[in-house]
């Protein structure tokens, strides 16, 4: 049996772990806006951002299955440390602060852009997508507070599995689960297409 399963939420919630996150509200997210006569061409990029980000929600499940193997004491303190060092959305984060940038470059081949170059460029089209920039941003260090309180959580139930300590590191994990899959979707429909339609890292 799956210990994740999400019919079986935690019963124990700390009300001191995620109380200092600044969780953000969907509905207050800037509009995206319409791009006439958008071309297939044009569409690719997008496509391209989704497959990265179909990568990084398989991260997710990599690290759903860390919590669990940690909690059968499968996993020490510093088998959690190398894999999750060697994650994506981990590696990526420590390094360039964004889920897309650098990494997502890289995708389309352009490994000399600086990773602040995307939403640099998104900004600079109109002040609906400076919103959507800046949003993205805060949202950006949402994930990553989350991320680093998980492994964290992870690292402290490696080193002695217990009850409590599996429900901390699932209580976070579904946290951050919430967090990053509304933000990928919203990152994708917000600045996808925008990205081929105004020329931006293609």
């Amino acid at each position: 049996m799956c210990l994740l399963d999400p019919r079986t939420p935690p019963t124990h919630l700390p009300p001191m772990l995620l109380k200092d996150i600044q969780f953000f509200d969907d509905a207050t997210r800037p509009p995206i806006p319409a791009l006439p006569g958008i071309t297939e061409r044009q569409k690719l990029p997008g496509q391209h951002l989704k497959m990265i980000h179909d990568h990084l929600r398989d991260n997710m499940v990599t690290l759903g299955r860390l919590i669990e193997r940690a909690a059968e004491g499968k996993a020490s303190a510093e088998e959690v440390k190398a894999e999750t060092a060697d994650l994506v959305m981990v590696t990526n984060y420590r390094r360039f602060g964004t889920l897309c940038g650098q990494y997502c470059q890289f995708v389309h081949g352009h490994h000399s852009i600086e990773d602040q170059a995307l939403f640099p460029s998104i900004r600079a089209q109109s002040p609906a997508f400076k919103a959507i920039a800046d949003r993205l941003e805060a949202e950006h260090v949402v994930v990553h507070q989350l991320l680093e309180r998980l492994i964290d959580t992870l690292i402290a139930l490696a080193d002695a599995p217990s009850r409590p300590k599996f429900d901390d590191a699932v209580e976070v994990y579904r946290a951050l689960e919430r967090v990053l899959l509304s933000h990928l979707g919203y990152e994708e429909e917000a600045i996808g297409d925008a990205l081929g339609y105004f020329d931006i890292g293609v």
